[in-house]
């Protein structure tokens, strides 16, 4: 029994970091761009953003176990009422569905820049992979996170070893920044809200298979905790580099070439992977919420939404990014208020 608990919390943990941890925080771009640029404030903003996972993020599978939602639309309708719930969800869904064709562009990229593979080819055997790991529903999401995460964690720990026997490694305590200060305290806000409000498409689902209150508010305690931990060893690891760091891409690539070939290979496959499980979850959720209007089967919904990714994705990675995420954020900011304005008291009830 407790072996049973004990693997379920651990899968909760490690499907709330793989969905969390994308393409852009992989990279380290989201790390630099929300924390490292604010100098030693990004320490004290990450203590926020971590304190806002554990609590939200459990707040949300709690409420999802009790009313037992089938999709991110019940939770969304459960908390703000009927009809602005159900706006919100309409919201959700074009913010999902353009954060998936994001992810997918961003895999075809890396078969491209990284692997001599042709941005197409890249695409499609993404694609392929996808749907046939979808067919199993939550347990491939499961599944692939049980994997990939711990080899993410592993790849942070030797990053922060390797940053702590480096000239400089307190930087990140003395950085200074020109930045507004109250930018930096934005941030903090401003992330949490795009990652949590993305997360819900696979964590609602998940929340609602698990009965058990305990399993859930210790995996989300953990989950939030390991966000934190790669955040912040990915901020120590950047600080070090600053302002050099910003010039490049993919930052923490950059410092993974200092370790050698063959570990910048596999950072190279676990952006990837990372990219890989943010996709899979997303596109699961976008089928859930779907199919519950459609009463269509999974397979053909999975289809039309990878279809139409596939479709979306050739504008490219770059302008994607730069166009969709600003725009997301703002409407994910709005989420943020209304779920920590909501009172847990109709969840336990």
């Amino acid at each position: 029994m407790i072996m049973k608990r004990t693997g379920k919390v651990l899968q909760i943990a490690s499907t709330y970091m793989g969905t969390v941890v994308g393409a852009g925080f992989a990279t380290g771009q989201e790390i630099l761009q929300f924390f490292t640029r604010f100098g030693y404030w990004g320490t004290l903003t990450i203590a926020l953003s971590t304190f806002l996972f554990i609590w939200l993020g459990s707040k949300m599978m709690l409420i999802a176990s009790d009313i037992r939602a089938k999709s991110y639309e019940d939770l969304n309708k459960a908390l703000f009422g009927e009809q602005y719930g159900r706006w919100i969800s309409h919201f959700m869904f074009v913010i999902l569905l353009g954060v998936t064709a994001v992810m997918l562009a961003g895999a075809g990229t890396i078969f491209y820049e990284n692997w001599n593979i042709s941005y197409q080819t890249g695409l499609l055997i993404t694609i392929v992979g996808c749907y046939f790991l979808l067919r199993k529903g939550m347990k491939s999401i499961l599944m692939v996170n049980a994997i990939v995460v711990p080899v993410m964690l592993l790849f942070t720990v030797l990053i922060i070893i390797d940053t702590f026997n480096t000239p400089g490694a307190g930087r990140f305590i003395s950085l200074a920044s020109d930045h507004s200060i109250w930018a930096a305290w934005a941030a903090p806000f401003l992330y949490a809200a795009f990652n949590l409000s993305m997360s819900q498409a696979v964590l609602v689902p998940l929340g609602a298979e698990i009965r058990d209150r305990k399993v859930i508010i210790i995996g989300s305690w953990l989950g939030g905790m390991g966000i934190g931990f790669m955040l912040l060893a990915g901020h120590i690891a950047l600080s070090v580099h600053m302002p050099g760091i910003q010039q490049y891409a993919i930052p923490m690539g950059g410092i993974a070439k200092q370790l050698g070939q063959s570990v910048q290979f596999i950072y190279v496959f676990l952006i990837f992977a990372e990219i890989f499980t943010t996709l899979i979850a997303d596109i699961y959720g976008l089928t859930l919420q779907l199919q519950e209007r459609l009463k269509w089967s999974r397979s053909i919904i999975t289809t039309i939404i990878l279809l139409f990714c596939y479709m979306a994705s050739q504008i490219g990675f770059g302008p994607l990014l730069s166009t969709l995420y600003p725009i997301f954020g703002l409407i994910s900011l709005g989420w943020l208020y209304l779920i920590i304005r909501k009172r847990m008291g109709r969840s336990e009830a």
